[in-house]
């Protein structure tokens, strides 16, 4: 992970983050990790980003294997204070898993693995909220006024990154589908016109017999072009690009 620079505001330690991955699951895995280190000051803590499906949650990063079991052991019970943040868009603060009425199954879950502290903030994902980002501390009153405050803070100024982040994500895969489409355009291309000189054809003609060929053998056009092609040239078919 990028080293955190000090004086560097959390945006732009953040779009380095995103210069540095080249996938939206990596981001999220260093966002995480990125959080829990900043905000590890006196004592390790551990950061989990539960994404809100439906009426259902899932960890799509962590920090650590344990912070992942902490966001999802909750899932299991169908409640907890990371669900409840993403649900709902409220801030959750657990001073003490043992004396914190809430949810029960789940503090009892969390006691077991040595942690007592818990601190959810809402985040905001594209143009929806329904992310939490989760904290979690083994001492209790790990979070007071000023952590709170802070990781707010942070929260807040991360939103705006996150939502550069998934519009990224959503340009990446949009020209990898373009490049997908246009290498399936040229071999079926030169398939056309290798058929059509073979049959001394026209190049709709051509087509037809391709189309014909594809549904009889039951294959993807594209997969039969390439075969068409291959048997000719010997080679596959590329398409150069022009970044």
């Amino acid at each position: 992970m990028t080293a955190i620079l000090s004086g560097t505001s959390v945006a732009a330690q953040l779009q380095q983050i995103i210069l540095d991955t080249e996938s939206m699951e990596v981001f999220l895995e260093a966002f995480a990790g990125h959080a829990a280190e900043v905000f590890s000051d006196t004592a390790e803590l551990l950061c989990g980003i539960t994404l809100k499906h439906g009426k259902r949650g899932a960890t799509v990063a962590s920090s650590s294997a344990e912070a992942k079991e902490l966001d999802e052991v909750q899932y299991g019970y169908g409640a907890g204070p990371c669900l409840h943040t993403a649900m709902t868009g409220d801030v959750t603060l657990v001073a003490d898993s043992r004396t914190d009425p809430r949810w029960p199954e789940y503090f009892d879950a969390i006691q077991d693995r040595g942690y007592y502290s818990v601190l959810a903030v809402p985040l905001i994902i594209g143009n929806d909220g329904g992310a939490a980002l989760d904290l979690y501390a083994k001492e209790p009153d790990a979070f007071d006024e000023d952590m709170v405050r802070r990781v707010l803070d942070y929260a807040a100024e991360a939103s705006a990154t996150l939502r550069v982040a998934v519009q990224i994500a959503g340009y990446r895969q949009t020209n990898e589908d373009l490049r997908s489409a246009m290498q399936s355009r040229t071999a079926i291309d030169i398939a056309v016109g290798i058929v059509a000189g073979q049959n001394h054809c026209t190049q709709e003609q051509a087509f037809s017999i391709l189309r014909r060929a594809s549904g009889n053998q039951n294959i993807k056009l594209r997969s039969l072009a390439e075969r068409v092609v291959e048997s000719v040239t010997a080679s596959k078919v590329r398409t150069h690009f022009s970044d």
